[in-house]
């Protein structure tokens, strides 16, 4: 029994699903994520949502959690692996 079930969702709360992120130099994610978990180290390529350019991210270690609310996760540039976004 889910005992939260009668909350609002804020950005801050703790994800309520989690998708895997192929990042891709074209298309946008499904959905804004609250949040990215990046599962391999590496670098990564992202867009936010209310940005007009792309931001190179370096030396994410594995087992992070940014709290970046991304649109895009370019291919092109990005070496982290195992990206799961959590919304």
């Amino acid at each position: 029994m889910d005992q939260f079930r009668n909350s609002a969702d804020q950005v801050s709360a703790p994800a309520r699903c989690a998708a895997a992120v192929v990042p891709n130099d074209a298309a946008a994610l499904a959905s804004v994520p609250k949040a990215l978990f990046v599962g391999t180290a590496g670098t990564i390529v992202m867009r936010g949502v209310d940005d007009a350019a792309d931001v190179t991210w370096k030396n994410v270690a594995s087992g992070t959690i940014l709290p970046f609310r991304a649109s895009h996760v370019r291919a092109t540039g990005t070496t982290a692996t195992d990206l799961v976004a959590l919304s």
